[in-house]
């Protein structure tokens, strides 16, 4: 095993070990509903002075990927504050999330530089999410992964309906523009989609995640379906740690 494959299995068994049991107390809080109205953007100096983060945040923190061109990413592989989402296709609070906040995250902070949001397929309902996983996958290959995930929240559908049947998939997939439709679908039933999948799930059991919508930030746990403020003031917050630093 490389060095850099020790050090990255290190991290894990700490981030197993420290942040386990800190995801799973922080599933018994109440989920709020995501709020529509946008709230205003502090600037990071008035989110107070900046915090120290702790060392289970230190170790999530260790989760971000920053590949250079991840087509499951937004935001550049640079950004002081990095938000992973893990998330299943058929979960309503997702869909709220990247209907409802994510658009309003990319035009303040991802726009801006700051942020870099991360991907994180995680299905929990079945059959179904695991295809509409791995045809994100399908649709990343091709350049389209943004669009076909905005495609598949656009509305909630029923679960385990048939929604995401493969000819309901590649309808989806021509919607969001997928160039190669013959491609998209030999690559949504393939060995790689699938042990792309495997390991995004694996790497949320690891570390504990309850339910979805469950996301990261610097390493700073958000559960639910939250309001905007919630990731505004944290995402301030770890900025103005981050400039506090030198940090870029």
């Amino acid at each position: 095993m490389s060095s850099s494959a020790d050090r990255r299995l290190i991290v894990m068994i700490m981030v197993v070990v420290a942040c386990g049991l800190a995801l799973a107390v922080l599933s018994t809080s109440n989920r709020k509903p995501a709020a529509s109205p946008p709230a205003p953007a502090a600037s990071p100096a008035a989110s107070g002075p900046a915090r120290t983060p702790s060392p289970q945040e230190e170790a999530l923190s260790q989760l971000a990927r920053r590949k250079d061109g991840d087509p499951f990413a937004a935001g550049r592989p640079d950004a002081p504050v990095v938000l992973i989402e893990y998330a299943d296709y058929q979960c309503p609070f997702c869909g709220q999330f990247t209907r409802d906040i994510e658009p309003e995250l990319i035009k303040r902070y991802v726009d801006a530089g700051t942020l870099r949001i991360e991907w994180r397929n995680f299905p929990i309902f079945g059959k179904e999410s695991e295809a509409a996983a791995r045809a994100a996958y399908a649709a990343g290959l091709q350049g389209r992964f943004r669009q076909f995930h905005r495609e598949v929240y656009s509305v909630d559908r029923k679960r385990n309906s048939g929604a995401f049947a493969d000819d309901k998939l590649v309808a989806m997939a021509r919607e969001a523009d997928v160039p190669d439709l013959a491609r998209f679908r030999r690559d949504l039933n393939s060995e790689a989609a699938r042990d792309a999948v495997v390991a995004d799930q694996a790497e949320g059991t690891q570390i504990g995640v309850p339910s979805t919508p469950a996301f990261l930030v610097n390493g700073r746990p958000i559960l639910g379906a939250q309001p905007l403020e919630t990731f505004v003031e944290t995402i301030e917050q770890e900025a103005a740690k981050t400039a506090g630093t030198g940090t870029s």
